[in-house]
């Protein structure tokens, strides 16, 4: 696959115009780069698997021919969702992050024709969407509750940015931008006549936000900030949903719980973040704040996913977080990733990218299959078998948020601050930015997830002092630390972080080492679904179960899971194995599965008659969540049932 390399400079999907009201910046495009690992090689996966079949699926389910008969260039009939432009918008925003990776021929040639039949299909006045030009004769903005016109457009807003970012200097053909910014006027215009109109899915708040960051045109950043304002009126109306699904039950500077659809709810903090990045008023950033303790104290299942009820695709109750009814879509988890980072920005505090960590590396990664064209939309914590992934969906939205997330991966591994730098996401990369007194330059090498071992090497140092930060996960609190081989105190200071601070010079070399070992954990006990289980942890990964063990095949296979009670006090052994083509660190523990054959008839009875206490022993293994279903249709549990007084702690 041809590509070329770029020398430009380049952007990041977060670049705030003002650093006032921020903890920490996000490095320049460019200044990060990947090298190989866990994700760099996942990142050649969705350059040459991925991003290619999006572009296939994109042609055969329909989203091309809607955009073809709206510039009359076809006259297919329409092919629903309504707002299937936008999974348009995701590839060409996975295409333009990826430009700063090297340019591939073949998606350049599909961003240019895309380009071109954008311009053609867009009206004089800027206004574009193929649903409402081709399906409502025009009829703008007649559905705020469900019809999705500004979450489209904020779609194609982020597209835009991401081109205008990715390095790529404009040739004088039309490009994306230049679509983008006629359809945006024409939004300054438009939205200020219809003084309570706002979309019933967030999307374009943010969006606009970062319109205002790469243009300078602060109308776009007045905007976001009244489409913010509006939300809390009960404006909103669908058979079924009330006000707080769409977020519009309290206004924005009032809510405490984060609540409704998920995917919504985290897409409107994530712009209402990003407004007070710019703005500074504290009354943006306090129900960001309390909504994300919210959704982190009671609402965010083990993997980092969101959403336990799929009425509404919805936030639960606080505790409410079954198993086998988890939502947990793929884009919730994705929203997720952009809010807290935002937050991590702002604050500085660790928690932020943990919780971004256990999401990416679980919750998000799941839902894309390990041959890089296979996908979940739901992500549950338990499946009773014949699940299978999917290679797209009449909903696309969660496998072009993929794309455009691991495109852009490497912007998440660090920032800088005005004296230092700070290290959140630990991949195998090469590192160059300004600090205070200059440049500087160096290595993160690691074998993370799976090793423990981080080590930074600086190859160019100013020389004033400069403060390395290195994250700690809360599931490592006592990490070892070298500088230049010596072992020094590991101090965690209180936003989560080992600070170094000296005069760097060349071949320094400062390293971590976290604790890997596996880890039994237990849920709280207001969780009742999951009441007498327990779960498996390593490093960043949670670890699920299924019947057919680990390959290579070391334990009998099970067959099914039911009757299997797991007995993590007698330890948890790791052993290297496969699934399918990955190389991964499996888990052994010991179990009883149940000699009796399974009730039949009536499930109750006045005494316990599982059998498990004196059933068979069998050696049963554990492989990474994000793993499963990719060698079948299998039984798969997260959380397993612990035998009764097994756990010598309790």
């Amino acid at each position: 696959m041809s590509t070329k390399t770029l020398r430009y400079r380049t952007g990041s999907p977060v670049e705030p115009r003002s650093y006032d009201h921020l903890a920490r910046r996000p490095l320049e495009g460019g200044a990060t780069r990947l090298e190989g690992g866990f994700w760099g090689k996942r990142q050649e996966l969705a350059r040459e698997v991925t991003i290619p079949h999006g572009m296939d699926m994109l042609e055969e389910w329909g989203c091309l021919d809607n955009l073809r008969t709206a510039a009359g260039r076809g006259n297919k009939e329409y092919r629903l969702p309504l707002f299937m432009d936008s999974d348009l918008y995701k590839v060409l925003e996975a295409i333009s992050w990826e430009r700063q990776h090297g340019r591939v021929k073949a998606q350049e040639r599909f961003f240019a024709e895309a380009v071109g039949l954008l311009g053609a299909a867009q009206e004089v006045d800027g206004y574009i969407n193929s649903y409402v030009q081709v399906v409502q004769a025009g009829k703008r903005f007649a559905d705020p509750a469900m019809g999705h016109e500004l979450y489209c457009a904020g779609h194609l807003f982020q597209a835009a940015v991401a081109e205008a970012r990715s390095g790529v200097p404009r040739s004088g053909r039309r490009s994306l931008s230049d679509v983008a910014d006629r359809f945006a006027r024409y939004l300054l215009t438009a939205l200020p006549a219809m003084p309570t109109y706002i979309d019933g899915h967030p999307e374009v708040e943010m969006a606009l936000v970062e319109l205002y960051r790469e243009q300078g045109h602060h109308p776009y950043l007045a905007l976001a900030e009244e489409i913010i304002a509006r939300r809390g009126r009960a404006s909103l109306r669908f058979p079924g949903f009330h006000a707080d699904y769409f977020q519009d039950d309290v206004a924005v500077v009032d809510a405490k719980e984060v609540r409704g659809h998920a995917v919504r709810a985290l897409y409107l903090l994530s712009g209402v973040t990003d407004a007070y990045m710019e703005t500074g008023r504290r009354e943006l950033l306090e129900p960001c704040l309390a909504q994300w303790e919210d959704m982190v104290g009671g609402k965010t299942y083990l993997t980092g996913g969101l959403g336990s009820r799929h009425e509404g695709e919805a936030f639960g109750e606080r505790f409410e977080l079954p198993s086998d009814r988890a939502y947990c879509e793929t884009c919730a988890a994705i929203a997720s990733i952009m809010w807290s980072w935002r937050l991590s920005l702002v604050t500085g505090q660790a928690r932020y990218s943990e919780l971004l960590e256990r999401t990416l590396y679980n919750a998000a990664l799941a839902g894309w299959g390990l041959d890089g064209k296979s996908f979940f939309y739901v992500n549950p914590l338990q499946s009773r078998g014949g699940v299978t992934r999917q290679r797209w969906y009449r909903v696309a939205c969660c496998p072009p948020n993929l794309m455009r997330l691991v495109a852009s991966l490497e912007h998440y591994v660090a920032t800088r601050a005005s004296d230092g730098l700070q290290l959140h996401q630990f991949m195998p990369a090469t590192i160059d930015t300004e600090v205070s007194g200059g440049r500087l330059r160096g290595h993160l090498r690691t074998e993370y997830p799976y090793g423990g071992l981080l080590s930074f090497s600086v190859d160019e140092a100013p020389e004033a002092p400069v403060d390395l930060a290195i994250r700690v996960p809360s599931w490592s609190p006592s990490p070892a630390l070298a500088l230049n081989g010596a072992s020094q105190e590991a101090v965690v200071a209180a936003d989560g972080y080992v600070h170094i601070r000296r005069v760097w010079r060349p071949g320094d070399e400062a390293s971590l080492e976290l604790d890997m070992s596996a880890r039994a954990v237990r849920p709280g006990p207001r969780i009742d679904a999951l009441r007498g289980c327990f779960a498996l942890e390593r490093g960043p990964f949670v670890y699920c179960f299924e019947p057919t063990g680990l390959s290579p095949q070391r334990e009998v296979a099970l067959g099914t899971l039911e009757g299997v009670y797991g007995v993590p006090a007698d330890g948890v052994s790791e052993r290297a194995g496969r699934v399918g083509s990955e190389d991964v660190v499996g888990l052994v523990l010991g179990a009883r599965k149940s000699l009796r054959e399974p009730r039949t008839g009536w499930p109750y009875s006045p005494g316990a008659e599982d059998g498990a206490r004196d059933g068979r022993p069998v050696g049963l293994a554990a492989v990474p969540y994000y793993s499963w279903c990719n060698r079948g249709a299998y039984e798969m549990r997260v959380w397993l049932p612990e035998l009764a007084g097994s756990n010598a702690d309790r």
